[in-house]
């Protein structure tokens, strides 16, 4: 492999300024949305004391678990030595602190009170997964700082290996955490599971692999870098992996589920007569989120076609937050069952499916998370040499071969100098 170059971009085209602007707006619209359920209540939004996380809790998680998955690729690098995946490295570890910052964001502005975050942030509970986030949170934060310093300071370079690998450690803790957050409460037939956890962790695989990605796709078109085709290859087969993943934990919960009886009720909820529920499952999650992107990613049509490799993480995303809003929401949906055995019924809606519909400001507050993600990326990559200047194939993949017309075309090229060479020798 060729030494790298990583630079910094211009940032000073029309583009670059709109694409600003653009996320500048987001931003800013996220925060009048949070300034109005503030101000007249949470009455305005689709929750209520039935349903308290609504879509920009969505948003918030799909954000934190994606945050942990975009390391993914500076962690094949670092701790597993894949030397292809270097030049990537810088550029996954910012991905991976926009997105938490983003989710944070998000998380933080929906509190109706973000000021009692302090109380969170001094009383702990440590008998609550909550309080463990915080450390989980502000910890990823620490380690990802210090592996990018590792990375992009050469005297501290040898550091970068023990650095990576304290990072990926990190991460699949705070993914364990976050997936706990559900599997721990006990109180809710659809979250009380083990698998939640180890099924959160390959979740931030697939989605944080898919959102990086669209990001460098993005990045390598609007900057007109070199973006080879052996590194995109290795990238859609991990993807397809991660998916198939993805898929086969979601396969193992329901099974799991099944096979109780205690669970036998919001399983046939979730999946037949749940109504936007179980539409939401089978077309948004499996189809959509599932089955068409690995299809995408493998047929022999479409597998080299990088814009079917766009759609297919673009597709793979939307899945991402069809699963999220049905394990949130469709979990809250389904009643508690208070009393095992006996129909619950009375006029605080005990015992009934609970109705939910997201409402603008939820939504409006939940893409101004992913506004603020993609406005540090897009920030940090004027101010500080995130990218490397090329990821042709000639330049990362340390087995490229030159194709043989190129060869050829060399050789013959080699063989006209030497006999030019030799027609202007003196007699």
């Amino acid at each position: 492999m060729k030494h790298i170059l990583f630079t910094q971009i211009a940032g000073k085209s029309v583009g670059y300024y709109a694409l600003l602007g653009w996320l500048g707006a987001f931003a800013a619209a996220a925060m009048g949305a949070t300034w109005y359920m503030e101000h007249n209540g949470h009455y305005v939004t689709g929750m209520d004391n039935q349903i308290v996380w609504g879509m920009p809790h969505v948003f918030a998680v799909f954000l934190i678990v994606a945050a942990s998955g975009a390391l993914n690729v500076a962690s094949i690098s670092s701790v597993f030595g894949r030397v292809m995946y270097k030049p990537l490295a810088r550029l996954s570890a910012l991905l991976a602190l926009a997105l938490l910052a983003g989710g944070l964001a998000v998380l933080v502005l929906d509190l109706g009170r973000p000021d009692r975050l302090i109380v969170a942030m001094t009383s702990y509970n440590f008998k609550s997964i909550f309080s463990w986030n915080i450390y989980l949170y502000t910890g990823f934060f620490g380690v990802i700082g210090i592996y990018l310093w590792m990375m992009m300071e050469r005297r501290m370079n040898r550091f970068t290996r023990i650095a990576g690998l304290a990072a990926f450690i990190w991460r699949l803790a705070l993914t364990t955490g976050t997936g706990s957050i559900f599997g721990f409460l006990v109180a809710r037939q659809a979250y009380d599971a083990a698998i939640m956890a180890p099924m959160f962790i390959v979740m931030s695989f697939s989605f944080g692999l898919a959102v990086f990605i669209l990001v460098l796709m993005a990045i390598s078109k609007g900057t007109s870098r070199p973006l080879g085709d052996a590194i995109m290859g290795k990238l859609r087969n991990l993807l397809g992996v991660f998916v198939a993943g993805v898929l086969y934990f979601v396969v193992v919960q329901h099974l799991t589920n099944l096979y109780a009886t205690e669970h036998h009720g919001v399983e046939a909820f979730i999946l037949l007569n749940g109504g936007i529920y179980t539409g939401l499952f089978w077309i948004g999650q499996i189809l959509i989120g599932g089955i068409v992107p690995l299809a995408l990613l493998y047929h022999p049509v479409t597998a080299k076609d990088r814009t079917m490799t766009g759609l297919a993480a673009a597709m793979i995303i939307l899945g991402g937050l069809t699963q999220i809003y049905i394990i949130i929401i469709g979990g809250q949906a389904y009643p508690l069952v208070i009393f095992p055995g006996y129909e619950v019924s009375s006029s605080f809606f005990d015992g009934q499916i609970n109705a939910y519909t997201p409402s603008l400001p939820e939504i409006v507050l939940g893409l101004g998370g992913v506004a603020i993600a993609l406005l540090i990326v897009a920030i940090a990559l004027k101010v500080l040499p995130f990218l490397a200047e090329s990821l042709a194939d000639i330049d990362i993949d340390p087995h490229y071969v030159a194709p043989p017309d190129v060869i050829v075309e060399t050789m013959d090229d080699v063989a006209e100098a030497s006999n030019d060479e030799k027609a202007s020798e003196p007699a």
